[in-house]
């Protein structure tokens, strides 16, 4: 039953999702959102990059964070977080990422975790300030999406700062 709310939930969150990632695809049939998603629930865990769902206390799917590009051995790694907008500004988020992070610097043992967040998504920029965060740069220019180019900030934490 959950698999397929899921399912559900994602044929409709895909597309808004979207513009706030990295590219937007052409869009899913119902079909090829659930094939999508069964293949990414069938695929082995690589390292520590991982994809998990968010879900309210009755098991209600809210959205999803995941870990990339994971270097153990320097310690750092880079991570993103998704919420479905009829759940956004409900704390969703913050504490989904304070969960994930303390999993990470504590149990996992890393050092550092960065988030790439475009200009536009000003929710994503106050959210990570909110956590701590620190801006350490700006690629300009660097999404093409809804007919602009886009600047992309990234933010990086250190454990000690998110033990603070």
């Amino acid at each position: 039953m959950k698999k397929e709310r899921f399912l559900r939930s994602l044929s409709f969150f895909y597309f808004p999702i979207a513009r706030a990632s990295a590219a937007i695809y052409f869009p899913r049939s119902e079909a090829g959102a659930r094939l999508w998603t069964e293949q990414q629930a069938a695929r082995v865990p690589d390292g520590d990059n991982m994809r998990l769902a968010i879900e309210t206390l009755d098991g209600e799917l809210v959205g999803t964070i995941s870990s990339h590009h994971c270097d153990p051995r320097n310690g750092n790694f880079q991570y993103g977080v998704a919420i479905f907008r009829d759940y956004h500004r409900r704390g969703y988020a913050s504490e989904a990422v304070t969960i994930f992070l303390r999993y990470f610097f504590q149990e996992l043992r890393y050092e550092k975790v960065t988030a790439h967040v475009f200009a536009f998504n000003e929710t994503s920029q106050r959210l990570h300030e909110h956590l701590g965060f620190q801006l350490e740069g700006t690629p300009r220019n660097m999404i093409y999406t809804n007919g602009q180019h886009y600047d992309e900030y990234i933010y990086g934490l250190l454990k000690s700062e998110f033990v603070r």
